[in-house]
């Protein structure tokens, strides 16, 4: 057996730091997770991008998310630049063996995909979410095909059962020699689809939105006991680096006013829900045990801390040497974790959110220190006298707003500099001779674009175009598609009722929307402009797809398509299978 820790790390889905009875939710039933935080080091201000695939990209380098070029979760801005440095590449090098079961949320394709990253076993849904126009078509939580290594897989059970007990399979194979399994689950990100046993236990408490959200942790946490248990029946829990955290704000803790104060339900005496530059956006449960290193007993760490210090702290605990070239934004927490703060320095951290096609400065941010929150550049708070930020101090500390004005620029200075470089997908690389294309990451102005299967069924209109990176010279064929392959459904084709097989039970009537109908479009004709290249074709009756063909040359370029009518009907294709031919 190692002597080096093993890593077990556990993140959730829009789950927020309220979203727990040890937080003193009094509604939700945590019991698991509840024991796991009694036992661990806790991180009480620990803070993250306020959306997921920007925090996911903080993880995973210790970088600053605007500098990865992951500042959106759609759109081509989820995709973490390929010159990153990973947290899986650095341990697999250092003789762990890796894995990840879940959701990744980093890019669907080569070179962006987790098996690319330094992931060597790779159990993944499509895109942000499972039913997002990357995943496996028809997917509903419950018997869904997943991504193994890149190729589709049918697995059984419900999605959360199936990452953990797939995690745990992992773990017990490599239980003689050091791993990092890596769960980060879908749950509890909308939609809300989970068995009724668990939403249940919430009806007369909660509406049922919450019910089902608050029903989706509570498997959350009877699959994280499980996983304990597993650890401990192969004796392996004392010298497991063990993490539990949440990748954002809470999607479903209760309702706002217009100035994001909660009016009901729990959300820990913090102002926001996902998505906001208040700590209820961006601060989240972070609780780390390791016994064989001293990390546990049930300890609060107060300091400001942050994402980009996981990897780091990561490798220290880990003794996995870094490179002299690789640097971070964060830094290793391994002297908090051990309880002492002696020549800790003052922090400045920033975190924001910016969901457009280009980062504009100073929106939806916060500059935070131990003590105060400055909010988009204007608004003051001490964190530590008013928790729910109801009162600005701006006018009253002119001198401290410069002096956080002044750290944001620093900030701002280092995440920019890489804005305008392009993030290509490769085509006709040799790991991926074939590349699946999605209108999820379509670049355009209003980062506007079809990203879940519900904007295919209902046919969005909208148009955008890949970057893309010609590996390799050569004859690429390219299959224009309106519905994903696997559908089998024609180009024109629509849908009256059921496709697929889903879960009405399990699944609130809110979303039936993605699991069932699609509209009919009369498209006549179909159009491939890859740099200065453009072919056009009419479409065959009955077509799956549009095919072409082009000769292409290495290099950057633009890939766009159009499929339209004569009555005006203009789409993108929002997917294309491409190949190198030869």
């Amino acid at each position: 057996m190692s002597t080096q820790p093993n890593v077990v790390f556990v993140i959730t889905d829009d789950q927020g730091y309220g979203d727990l009875g040890c937080h003193g939710n009094p509604v939700i039933r945590t019991p698991n997770l509840d024991a796991f935080h009694s036992e661990s080091v806790r991180l009480t201000n620990y803070h993250v991008g306020p959306t997921c695939a920007p925090t996911r990209s903080g993880i995973m380098t210790g970088h600053y998310a605007n500098s990865t070029g992951v500042w959106h979760t759609i759109g081509g801005r989820s995709l973490l630049r390929k010159n990153e440095w990973t947290l899986p590449t650095a341990l697999r090098d250092a003789g762990y063996r890796t894995g990840i079961f879940g959701k990744w949320h980093l890019g669907d394709a080569y070179p962006y995909r987790p098996h690319d990253r330094g992931f060597e076993v790779s159990i993944v849904h499509g895109g942000g979410g499972i039913s997002q126009t990357p995943d496996y078509w028809g997917n509903d939580y419950f018997d869904d095909t997943y991504f193994v290594n890149g190729e589709p897989e049918k697995f059984e059970g419900y999605c959360t059962d199936v990452w953990f007990e797939e995690g745990m399979k992992f773990i017990e194979e490599n239980k003689d020699r050091p791993f990092f399994a890596y769960i980060p689950t879908n749950a509890p990100h909308g939609p809300y689809n989970v068995e009724n046993k668990y939403s249940e236990l919430y009806h007369d408490s909660c509406p049922e939105s919450r019910a089902r959200f608050y029903g989706m942790i509570t498997n959350i946490d009877e699959n994280f006991g499980k996983l304990r248990a597993r650890l401990k029946e192969l004796d392996l829990e004392d010298n497991t680096i063990l993490v539990f955290m949440t990748d954002n704000g809470s999607s479903g803790a209760s309702r706002l006013d217009e100035n994001a104060f909660a009016i009901d339900g729990f959300n820990a005496g913090l102002r926001g829900l996902k998505g906001s530059p208040y700590d209820g956006g961006h601060r989240v449960p972070y609780f780390i045990r390791w016994p064989n290193g001293k990390v546990d007993g049930g300890q609060d760490v107060t300091r400001l801390t942050a994402n980009v210090d996981f990897m780091p702290t990561i490798l220290d605990l880990c003794g996995v040497e870094v490179p002299a070239e690789r640097t971070f934004h964060g830094q290793s927490l391994k002297q908090l974790l051990h309880g002492d703060e002696k020549g800790w320095p003052a922090r400045t951290m920033v975190t924001d959110s910016q969901r457009l096609t280009n980062p504009v400065k100073w929106r939806l941010s916060s500059v935070m220190t131990d003590r105060w929150r400055l909010v988009n550049g204007r608004e003051l708070h001490d964190i530590n006298e008013d928790r729910e930020q109801r009162h600005d101090l701006a006018e009253q500390h002119p001198d401290v707003v410069e002096e956080l004005r002044g750290e944001y620029e620093k900030w701002w200075e280092i995440v920019s500099t890489q804005f305008e470089e392009e993030i290509p997908i490769s085509i006709g690389a040799e790991p991926a001779r074939e590349t699946l294309l999605t209108g999820h990451d379509w670049r355009n102005g209003e980062c506007d674009c079809p990203w879940n299967q519900s904007h295919i069924r209902s046919g969005h209109e909208c148009n955008g175009y890949w970057e893309i990176e010609i590996e390799q010279e050569g004859d690429y064929e390219f299959e224009l598609r309106r519905w994903p392959k696997e559908s089998g459904h024609a180009v024109t084709a629509g849908i009256d009722g059921d496709d697929i097989e889903w879960r009405r039970d399990a699944i609130p009537e809110s979303a039936s929307g993605i699991y069932t109908g699609g509209r009919a479009m009369p498209l006549t004709n179909a159009s491939l402009k890859i740099g200065e290249q453009e072919q056009s074709l009419e479409l065959a009756e009955a077509a799956t797809c549009a095919t072409f063909r082009m000769h292409l040359e290495p290099g950057p370029a633009h890939l766009q398509t159009t499929m339209s009518n004569a009555e005006g009907l203009s789409v993108g294709a929002y997917y294309i299978n491409v190949r190198l031919l030869h």
